[in-house]
Formats: structure tokens, C-alpha cells, sequence
């Protein structure tokens, strides 16, 4: 097991089309466009790999062979990590896609993380700070928002409130404090006595807050919401001059 108590598995939701950010995603899922000539999934594996994540599943759906080879290309380069790849022959949606996989984790919580995000860690990693702060007696879910006033590269959207004991209120209007970054741990538990096979994972969200279960961190490093691509133009640039 590595560092104290930190899950050694992760999901990366990877089977989307990226549709807002082509022409970038015409010939490559989006998880592989690149950032400072490094794609965005392996930025996500490196920051797994260097907190002793080292079991990995990713769902294909777009492009699938492409995806295959680049993960194969990884596992190359470093021995340690184990990716599999979960194919999806229609598309299973955020909370589908991982509910298709759960047989990789058992009954112990794991990461999702969405394969087109982009971050970077304050003075602890952000998935130690996750870990530690797990507590699987009050939780089901705990995420990272990021403050939609430290956004300046990309536009955030205010998703969520969060109150001082670290639950979360999903704000319908839009006029939250936060911008959920798809990044978070969660007990495979939430996925149980769902019939449908493709779904959101915005249900369990919903669900879990419903029960005073969903929980969140202020992430305090930076987080970029790379939908369009001026998005990708400006977060690429910051990249390049070394401030990323």
C-alpha cells in the first residue's frame, strides 16, 4: 500500500468526444491534447504516479485505439503502472462509465477523475489532501471546488456553495462560489441499485448531498477548466512561460 492510507486506484473519465474544443479533438480524444507538449492525461497519471496511485482504469469510447497506444506508451516509460482500459461500445455517460468498471475496486474507495483536467498542488498534493481528509463514516464523496475567484486563464462557472463543516450545496442558478473540478474519491456504494447502464454522475452528486454525505475541499492550487480552445491557447501559453 503506499503513502498512509492513500487509495492506490483511480478511474480517468477519457471516452468523451470533445466537441467544444475542436479542431484539437478531430483527430485525438481530448484527454490527449497537449499542454506545454505533454497531453493533459499524462499530467493526471504523473500527479497519481508521484502520490503511489499506481492502479489506473480509463474508459474508450472516441477514438479508442489512439487512447489505447497512448496509454501503452506510458506503461512503457514507467514499469510501475498498471492502466486498464474499460471500452465502452455506446457511450455510458460520467456516473455509467465508472459504474461499467466498479469490478476493478472492489468495495474500497478509489478516485475519478476527469481526463481533461488540468492542475496544480499547493503545498500537499491535492489527492493526499482528499485522502486524508476521507472520513468513509460521514462520506461518500469528497471533491475538490475550485474558487471561481482565483480563475483568471479560464471562465469559471459557480457550480457549488460550500458550507464551514465542508458539505456541499449545489447552486441551480449558477451563482456559487465554486467550480466543481471532477476531481474527487468516492465509495463504490454510490453506484449500487442503479438500474440504468448509461447515466450521469450528477445523480449521485445530487443524491449524496441530499443525504448530507457529499463533501468538499477549497482547492489551493490552481485549476483550469480547458473547454474551448481559447482556453487551451491561453492555459498552453501560461504553461510555456513556466507559471503553470
Amino acid at each position: 500500500m503506499p503513502k498512509a492510507s492513500i487509495p492506490y486506484k483511480a478511474f480517468i473519465l477519457a471516452a468523451g468526444f470533445g466537441t467544444r474544443l475542436r479542431p484539437h479533438t478531430l483527430d485525438k480524444p481530448k484527454p490527449m491534447v497537449e499542454v506545454a507538449q505533454r497531453s493533459l492525461i499524462w499530467r493526471t497519471l504523473d500527479k497519481l504516479r508521484a502520490s503511489g496511485i499506481t492502479e489506473i482504469v480509463v474508459n474508450a469510447h472516441y477514438k479508442p485505439d489512439i487512447l489505447t497506444q497512448h496509454m501503452h506508451d506510458y506503461m512503457a516509460q514507467h514499469k510501475e503502472m498498471v492502466i486498464h482500459l474499460s471500452p465502452e461500445t455506446d457511450i455510458l455517460d460520467t456516473g455509467g462509465g465508472v459504474k461499467n468498471a466498479l469490478h476493478y475496486f472492489g468495495d474500497e474507495p478509489f478516485y475519478v477523475i476527469a481526463g481533461d483536467n488540468l492542475w496544480t498542488d499547493g503545498a500537499v498534493p491535492a489527492l493526499e489532501r482528499l485522502a486524508a481528509a476521507w472520513n468513509p463514516e460521514t462520506m461518500d464523496i469528497i471533491t475538490l471546488m475550485q474558487p471561481i475567484a482565483r480563475m483568471s486563464l479560464t471562465k469559471g462557472v459557480g457550480d457549488y456553495d460550500v458550507h464551514e463543516d465542508g458539505r456541499v450545496a449545489r447552486s441551480h442558478d449558477k451563482s456559487g462560489s465554486y467550480m466543481w473540478t471532477n476531481i474527487r474519491l468516492n465509495h463504490p456504494r454510490i453506484y449500487g441499485g442503479i438500474k440504468d447502464k448509461a447515466f450521469s454522475f450528477l445523480n449521485i452528486m445530487d443524491a449524496c448531498e441530499a443525504q448530507g454525505r457529499f463533501f468538499a475541499l477549497e482547492h489551493d492550487g490552481d485549476w483550469h477548466h480547458i473547454s474551448t480552445p481559447d482556453d487551451l491557447n491561453a492555459v498552453d501559453a501560461h504553461f510555456k512561460n513556466g507559471e503553470g
